[in-house]
């Protein structure tokens, strides 16, 4: 039986829960850790990814992929992309399509991977994590992505889950996620025949600055308004510190860790821990040995140095705040709580500015690095049909306006309509009316490309309407078109049909006779269905069944490139072993000239191992592990009979 699973898809760390034991739980990693580092590296030989990227990333910093969320759906020639690329120290490339990809030194060539792929092998990756930890199959997963996410990237992120193996049933905004994790645990909540509890939600992590505003009662909850800074985080911080160490080193130590992707990369990861030690101490070191040129480094920062450092990024933090009250048509005063989550709601100076923003102290009654997986995982179980849940209304909120267009067949025709409004709720469901005398194509875009974060494509989908018969005596036929904006944000067309009129007679009573009297009218119904063929950003069968293809290739070699390395550590270990048990263990079943020969076979088995078996296959290393274990055998046999 497969359970139900959520995972929040961070820039830096990625948590996953599940639906399991009439809770939600956290899973912790191979390292049982509660978070997993979502990092992808490749070697020689086989890929790295999570803790094992995390731990190779110095040694192996250009052909690790980190930040790759930020690159799903990224154009290269995007403006962003400028923004962005001074985070990677992988090369990033163009591909066909003129999406991001990074091209990597991979088993002794270069490969190219799409954004796309590289978030299915991390996706993969810890599938088998909580797999692994549940002892369970999974089948299902909720996503949890940034709110100014598109159609396009979460498309993309769905089909990386496909790749992977699962099934996306929804793709959730994270701030979303942290509501209804809220909504679902919090045990005070208004009734819904009482005045909803207005809640707003602030989430800084590593790269976004997302808050929600959102009306909670006892099972529901409805955002009221969304607002984001989509380049504020902690990675922001993290280079502001590195920028100021690293301008310091080149006067004090006459050394350019901007000229080394590696010495940079260690600068930023000591920035890293420095600010979680800012966070609750006034002053905090930092030493790294050996950084450059054999040159060990070291220096202090104090709180109030790392917020000037920081104060241009101190200085945006009210405008998301500032947006939603806009938004939501609220003030400071109709607000009743202020939850903050993500790492970086950490920092104190940071806490400040969004408690004088609001007027109002900040609560953290839900797990600030949790909430969104485990709202991820609550409605993934919603989905489940084995898992019973309590019951939970989510009403989202458009964050953009969405229209329709289709093909002009008529000359006084207005051939476009803006259907589902920025800011309405969803999911939702329209239905449009067109008269159409042959098959057509309808096309769905943001009303508004100025709305859209960055230069983001205003296109949503195309779909073609296909199966229309106009009588010979009518010069057209009415269609009906139902539209949804479903759970995950996606815009769909349901479905289509050709639908006309027929008279109906109706029973309308009697007369002072007695006789029946009726009425007629016309009453519309379905004549027939029409085909609707999508053209949506999702990979078609064949893309993602190659995908797949690659990918379990992939895991494959992983795999077999693990069991090769624990089959030569096991022979190397069971060596000294043996070694030792003829001095003890086997000491008086074993001649001197025994001990001599198979100490030659130890030392023989011990050369291959260091020089023509260094790289050797894993049967090798089997048969030469096989042979030890036999005499090892043989000597216990000796030990028990005597």
């Amino acid at each position: 039986m497969s359970i139900p699973f959520g995972l929040d898809l961070g820039n830096n760390n990625t948590v996953l829960a599940v639906a399991q034991n009439k809770g939600i739980d956290i899973v912790v990693n191979e390292v049982s850790n509660r978070s997993t580092p979502s990092v992808v590296g490749f070697g020689p030989k086989n890929r790295f990814v999570g803790e094992a990227g995390k731990s190779k990333q110095i040694s192996n910093v250009k052909n690790t992929v980190d930040n790759f969320k930020r690159i799903i759906g990224l154009n290269y020639n995007d403006p962003e992309f400028k923004e962005e690329s001074k985070f990677f120290s992988s090369k990033l490339v163009p591909l066909a399509d003129n999406k991001v990809g990074a091209e990597v030194d991979f088993g002794g060539e270069k490969h190219v991977f799409t954004a796309t792929q590289l978030a299915a092998m991390f996706i993969d990756k810890v599938k088998h994590t909580v797999e692994d930890e549940t002892k369970t199959k999974l089948t299902d997963v909720c996503i949890a992505v940034p709110a100014w996410f598109t159609e396009e990237q979460r498309y993309n992120v769905a089909d990386a889950a496909r790749i992977a193996g699962l099934n996306p049933v929804n793709i959730v905004n994270d701030i979303t996620a942290a509501g209804v994790a809220y909504g679902v645990f919090k045990p005070d909540l208004p009734e819904p025949n009482e005045k909803p509890r207005i809640v707003a939600f602030v989430d800084i992590g590593h790269s976004t600055y997302t808050t929600s505003i959102a009306a909670i009662q006892n099972g529901q909850l409805k955002v009221l308004g969304i607002a984001y800074d989509k380049h504020f985080g902690g990675r922001d911080i993290d280079r502001a510190l590195a920028e100021h160490f690293a301008e310091e080193f080149k006067t004090k130590y006459s050394i350019d860790v901007r000229s080394n992707a590696k010495a940079y990369n260690r600068v930023l990861t000591a920035c890293e821990k420095l600010k979680k030690v800012l966070s609750v101490n006034s002053v905090a070191p930092l030493n790294i040995e050996s950084l450059m040129d054999d040159i060990d480094v070291s220096s202090q920062l104090k709180r109030e140095e790392l917020e000037k450092l920081i104060e241009p990024i101190l200085n945006r933090a009210p405008l998301p705040i500032i947006k939603v009250l806009k938004q939501s048509g609220l003030s400071t005063s109709d607000i009743d709580y202020v939850e903050i989550i993500g790492g970086c709601t950490r920092v104190p100076a940071l806490k400040e500015t969004i408690s004088n923003t609001f007027g109002k102290p900040l609560s953290s009654t839900i797990n600030q690095d949790e909430a969104v997986a485990k709202g991820a995982a609550f409605i993934c179980a919603a989905y489940s049909p084995t898992v019973r849940v309590k019951s939970f209304m989510l009403e989202g909120m458009e964050p953009y306006s969405v229209s329709f267009s289709w093909d002009k067949q008529f000359d006084d025709e207005n051939t476009e309509m803006k259907i589902f409004e920025k800011g309405s709720p969803f999911p939702a469901a329209k239905s449009l009316k067109l008269h159409r005398n042959k098959d057509f194509c309808v096309e769905a875009k943001y009303s508004d490309k100025k709305e859209l974060p960055g230069n983001a494509n205003a296109h949503i989908a195309r779909w073609d309407i296909i199966g229309i018969k106009v009588p010979d005596e009518e010069e057209s036929v009415e269609v009906k078109l139902k539209l949804r904006c479903n759970t995950s944000g996606l815009h769909v067309i349901e479905k289509a049909y050709v639908y006309g009129t027929k008279v109906v007679k109706e029973e309308k009573g009697k007369d002072k006779h007695g006789n029946h009297l009726y009425r007629e009218f016309k009453k519309p119904f379905k004549l027939y269905n029409l085909q609707v063929v999508p053209h949506t950003y999702a990979l078609s069968e064949a893309e993602l069944n190659k995908y797949m293809e690659v990918e379990n290739q992939l895991v494959a070699q992983d795999k077999l490139i693990e069991a090769t390395e624990h089959s030569k550590n096991a022979l190397e270990e069971f060596i000294y072993t043996l070694r030792s048990r003829m001095e003890s263990r086997y000491a008086d079943v074993m001649s001197t000239d025994e001990k001599s020969s198979l100490n030659d076979i130890l030392d023989q088995t011990e050369n291959w191992l260091y020089e023509d078996g260094e790289d050797a296959e894993k049967v090798l290393y089997d048969e030469r592990y096989q042979k030890l274990l036999e005499y090892n055998s043989d000597l216990e046999n000796r030990l028990q009979e005597n």
